[in-house]
């Protein structure tokens, strides 16, 4: 039997137990969740406002999710080992199964391009109003160092949100109030390498190579 307790730490760590079943942020009413993440119950009725449920059941009901998602994962007949199935499953309970079929991870993964892969799920860290959140953020970073845990990967993708926002920098006043605002938060010593490091390495970009070729060549495209 398949050992999914690494996807199910990641689920619970971030998901939450939620006795109280709450709407969806975005249309404030359905789809209503509640225990780690729950929407439907096994037999596939909706979770209604009003409804509550018990911890033990809220891991029961998880680890029902958790083997339909093995179910379909299995009928795509991927090449992929147990770590990469465990960060898939959270991956696509966080998501939805609909979401992850027509994204274009399904084609990496069937060309072995694992680390294209990690690198697709790391851009899923917005919301419905295209706003990037910190704890999708954490997530994803948990996802992918799992599922390259298996394989020879020396550099575990990263969403490269600093680089993202070098590339759009355009000294508006909300970006420079944002970076202003990073910069109060980050530990002196780190910031004092990073200005280093990237002194350093600036003379590496000539005239020709601009910020924006050197970032599509090196990371890929993000803007998705």
């Amino acid at each position: 039997m398949a050992d999914f307790t690494k996807a199910i730490n990641i689920i619970c760590k971030h998901e939450g137990y939620k006795e109280k079943a709450y709407p969806d942020p975005v249309t404030g009413k359905h789809p209503y969740t509640f225990g780690y993440g729950t929407q439907f119950y096994p037999d596939g009725s909706p979770v209604k406002s009003g409804h509550c449920v018990t911890k033990q059941k809220a891991l029961e009901y998880l680890l029902c999710e958790i083997h339909l998602i093995e179910e379909e994962l299995d009928k795509l007949n991927l090449c992929i080992d147990q770590s990469m199935k465990n960060a898939l499953i959270s991956f696509i309970h966080s998501i939805g199964w609909k979401s992850f079929l027509y994204s274009t991870i399904i084609d990496h993964l069937e060309g072995q391009r694992y680390h294209s892969a990690a690198e697709e799920m790391n851009i899923w860290i917005y919301d419905a109003n295209h706003k990037a959140l910190g704890h999708l953020l954490e997530r994803r970073k948990e996802e992918t160092n799992l599922f390259v845990e298996e394989i020879d990967i020396t550099e575990v993708p990263f969403p490269g949100v600093l680089l993202i926002a070098a590339n759009s920098y355009q000294a508006f006043p909300c970006q420079i109030e944002a970076l202003l605002k990073l910069e109060k938060k980050v530990n002196p010593y780190i910031l004092a390498e990073f200005m280093n490091d990237y002194r350093n390495h600036s003379k590496e970009l000539s005239d020709e190579v601009k910020l924006d070729t050197y970032f599509e060549s090196t990371y890929g495209d993000f803007d998705r």
